[in-house]
């Protein structure tokens, strides 16, 4: 199997991304964003993708719903959904997927939410363009979308502004009106940014919840490992626009194979590990390159970089469906 579709399994996978690529235009010529990203979604499942910020966690989500700005962003690949080709379909046709059977959480919902608008406007906005309800029917629905995510008060909710709720309040907003329709995929972009850590588990255990409830697949998109390893099934790290290991959760957090993995799970601080008293935090040295280099293209900042990782390195599986893109182990 080529690139990053890893995972054997007897049903086709619910989303399928191969050979992804996007280039930005820009004053200083074409700029690379993902080189090249393969992964497998299964039904029914979490496939965490994790990666420092920059690395195109991001642009991979909205490339894969073809939101990205044409022409700036020139995207190419392929994308399939149960069978459908979401980069080169018709537009009317995948705007009968994009928030039906497929919906996102974006990142800020401060700015994900029309501020001049009530919460039950967009609601039923959602409803009216994905369901055909109107009027009275999609207020009715609206506010058994936001009893659904666990919204106090949802009639009063629905006639207020997005600043009148807290930060919590307002990320339950959003996966109201994601999963209003009851789309089979849900794609989370770091649902639990700026939220304090009292409301970011009380918002991960709502995503738990709602995911056993309505059989929901979940591309959870983070930084933090930490959730991570509560939530996810599967994980891909990615790095520099490419996936550079993939593996069970457990699997990656007990053996993690790339240096890039072992170096973010190293700084990541921790109650069981011993650390001298005032002792730094171990760091990943540098930064993401901007111009990437050729071969390895973590290879300025590895520390185990020899002289063959100037050539790409192969992707190996070390174990059973655990696959890592790396020298070390050719």
């Amino acid at each position: 199997m080529t690139g990053n579709l890893a995972v054997q399994q007897d049903s086709a996978p619910l989303l399928a991304v191969r050979d992804l690529t996007v280039n930005f235009a820009t004053s200083r010529g074409q700029v690379r964003a993902l080189a090249g990203v393969n992964f497998v979604l299964l039904a029914g499942e979490t496939l965490g993708l994790v990666g420092e910020s920059g690395c195109g966690k991001t642009v991979t989500a909205l490339a894969v719903l073809r939101l990205l700005p044409s022409p700036q962003a020139a995207v190419a690949g392929e994308v399939r959904f149960q069978g459908d080709d979401l980069l080169h379909g018709p537009e009317e046709h995948l705007r009968r997927i994009r928030g039906n059977r497929i919906a996102m959480v974006f990142q800020e919902p401060m700015t994900a939410l029309n501020p001049v608008l009530t919460i039950g406007e967009q609601l039923a906005e959602v409803l009216h363009l994905h369901r055909g309800l109107k009027n009275d029917a999609a207020w009715r629905e609206a506010a058994a979308a936001l009893s659904r995510v666990g919204l106090p008060e949802p009639q009063s909710r629905l006639r207020q502004y997005p600043h009148q709720l807290s930060g919590g309040l307002r990320q339950r907003v959003l996966m109201a009106m994601a999963l209003a329709c009851g789309p089979q995929l849900l794609i989370a972009d770091e649902p639990t940014t700026a939220l304090d850590v009292t409301i970011q588990a009380q918002i991960l255990a709502l995503l738990q919840q709602l995911k056993a409830d309505l059989g929901l697949s979940v591309l959870f998109i983070t930084h933090n490992l930490g959730i991570v390893a509560q939530t996810a099934d599967r994980v891909a790290v990615m790095y520099a626009g490419l996936i550079v290991e993939q593996a069970a959760t457990g699997a990656l957090f007990a053996q993690p194979g790339h240096p890039y993995t072992r170096g973010l799970l190293a700084s990541v601080p921790r109650l069981d590990f011993q650390r001298p008293p005032g002792a730094p935090l171990e760091a990943i040295k540098g930064q993401l390159p901007e111009e990437p280099p050729p071969g390895c293209l973590f290879q300025d900042r590895c520390p185990e970089a020899q002289d063959r990782c100037g050539e790409p390195p192969p992707w190996l599986e070390v174990a059973p469906e655990h696959y890592v893109r790396c020298w070390n182990y050719a």
